[in-house]
């Protein structure tokens, strides 16, 4: 519609490494889209934000979520096979977005339904750069479902 604003694009990053953390939201700072992004620091915080509980109770429905394998209390393969159960959350794209290169983690997120695998880079300006292509992908390219 002529002169609708239009929402930024809710993002729910589930990460317990305070570094990546800081370093997504600088890659999505500069992002070629509005966003907002959600942390979640373990897969309990995770489907608590999903399920809108506690805390999170005035949370958004994120668009998108980046989700690391390896988190306390929650592993993110049990975050995305929640995620992907349940009919309200499925259509939500996951992301993996994780340090593992291991085939049985890559074969078992795929198995679980996930959007896509990213390893992420341990060099600071190819992890900006993955997270930027990920941006221009999942929010410049690809049409997300409507909320």
């Amino acid at each position: 519609m002529i002169g609708e604003i239009e929402r930024p694009v809710e993002i729910l990053l589930v990460e317990d490494n305070p570094g990546d953390v800081r370093l997504t939201i600088e890659a999505l700072r500069d992002a070629k889209v509005r966003n907002h992004l959600s942390v979640a620091e373990d897969g309990e915080a995770a489907m608590a934000f999903l399920y809108r509980e506690g805390e999170y109770a005035s949370a958004p429905r994120p668009d998108l979520i980046l989700l690391d394998l390896n988190l306390p209390k929650k592993d993110g393969r049990e975050v995305l096979a929640e995620i992907k159960a349940d009919p309200h959350l499925k259509t939500i794209p996951v992301v993996i977005l994780t340090t593992s290169k291991a085939d049985q983690d890559v074969v078992r997120s795929y198995e679980l339904n996930a959007n896509c695998y990213v390893t992420k880079p341990v060099d600071l300006d190819q992890f900006i750069t993955v997270v930027q292509s990920i941006e221009n992908f999942w929010l410049t390219i690809v049409t997300l479902p409507a909320t």
